[in-house]
């Protein structure tokens, strides 16, 4: 089995016109059977003749030029016309007749340059063929047969035709699907940084602050620069994370935020001054998909905003696992949001949890409250797909 695998590698490897060679050879080979010689393609109803040394180079031009029909298809083209010219005025009616058609819908597929010109070419070759085998000919043949043979050939040029334009369709639609493919990729590596390094960020540079007025006071100085210290750890840890979706060799000993490592991230928010209610309700289900991760991220990102906007103000984060959705609500006295951002929550870090909740097919809300403060909430389904 592995060396059937290896040797179809191999050959898909080879040249384009190694690989179409077996095809002439095969054509070239049927060609002088007993069965099948004479009984080929016949126009002109001329009386067949036996076989002889012309006959085996009309032969030979009709087939062996198909192991270029996809890397030179115009000269492919025009060998075989001149065979299937000399066949057909000789009366030999070879099976290799049948190359034709295969010539013409292989130029007409692989041919990149002068399309029109080449089918106006052959066209135009065909008229004095078809009326030197009309005056040859015994008679029985009417002009109504060489109009039919010849739409059986544009038939063919006409298939070639739609393969070479379904081809580049196809081609068209999978540079748009990589295209979005890799903007998608570009988007969600651009959630991933602003969860991680905003929030992180954010609490170092509010320790830091902090820091500041506690010279007095060493033992509460220590405190937050331990506090400065475990965050820009949990930063980094988060950021080689992120670094292992990158490129999976680079390390992956930080493991994926969850819901049940919010208990830390309230923690190390408190430690940063803000007051912080956590309450968590339920049973998480048994697969949560990736809902863990998007309410870890909407938690975080409410919280990196309190930090920021409310600073000092009370927080409440609330959790409720339900069997089938998670809901979160963190509502903060104060603005707890960008000043900018509109109650349907237009901030760069609220529009990519809306999205991120959207596309699990969850609810995202985020906005003042009619008694004062701001509050998000969010319905994630659980056990949707990462």
């Amino acid at each position: 089995m592995i060396s059937l695998r290896r040797a179809g590698e191999l050959w898909h490897r080879c040249d384009v016109t190694v690989r179409d060679l077996p095809l002439g050879l095969l054509f070239l080979a049927a060609s002088f059977l007993p069965g099948l010689r004479g009984n080929g393609t016949e126009i002109g109803d001329l009386p067949t003749r036996p076989f002889d040394a012309p006959a085996a180079l009309a032969v030979a031009l009709q087939c062996l030029p198909l192991a270029a029909r996809r890397r030179w298809p115009v000269v492919c083209l025009a060998l075989v016309s001149v065979g299937f010219a000399v066949d057909q005025l000789r009366g030999y009616h070879s099976f290799a007749g049948t190359a034709l058609p295969i010539a013409l819908l292989s130029a007409g597929a692989h041919l990149e340059r002068h399309r029109r010109t080449t089918a106006v070419l052959v066209s135009v070759a065909y008229v004095p063929l078809a009326v030197a085998l009309y005056r040859i000919g015994s008679g029985g043949e009417t002009p109504e047969e060489f109009v039919t043979f010849y739409l059986a050939l544009a038939l063919a040029w006409g298939i070639g035709v739609w393969l070479r334009s379904t081809r580049i369709a196809e081609a068209e639609r999978r540079r748009r699907v990589a295209e979005e493919t890799r903007a998608a990729e570009r988007t969600r590596i651009a959630r991933e940084l602003h969860d991680v390094v905003t929030h992180h960020v954010t609490a170092m540079v509010v320790q830091a602050e902090a820091a500041r007025y506690l010279t007095a006071a060493p033992d509460r100085l220590e405190q937050s620069l331990t506090a400065v210290t475990d965050t820009g750890r949990r930063a980094l840890a988060d950021l080689r994370h992120l670094l292992g979706l990158l490129n999976p060799d680079h390390g992956t000993e930080a493991r994926t935020p969850h819901v049940g490592g919010l208990l830390t991230l309230v923690e190390q928010t408190r430690r940063a001054g803000q007051p912080v209610e956590f309450t968590e309700r339920g049973t998480p289900a048994t697969s949560t998909g990736s809902a863990d991760l998007v309410a870890y991220r909407v938690v975080q990102e409410a919280l990196t905003n309190a930090l920021k906007y409310a600073h000092g103000r009370r927080t409440s984060v609330q959790v409720r696992h339900g069997e089938r959705e998670i809901t979160v609500e963190v509502s903060t006295e104060g603005s707890g949001s960008p000043a900018s951002a509109s109650p349907g929550g237009s901030g760069r870090g609220l529009a990519g949890l809306r999205q991120r909740v959207d596309v699990l097919g969850g609810d995202f809300s985020a906005g003042r409250r009619a008694g004062g403060g701001f509050v998000v909430r969010a319905r994630i389904p659980a056990g949707s797909p990462s």
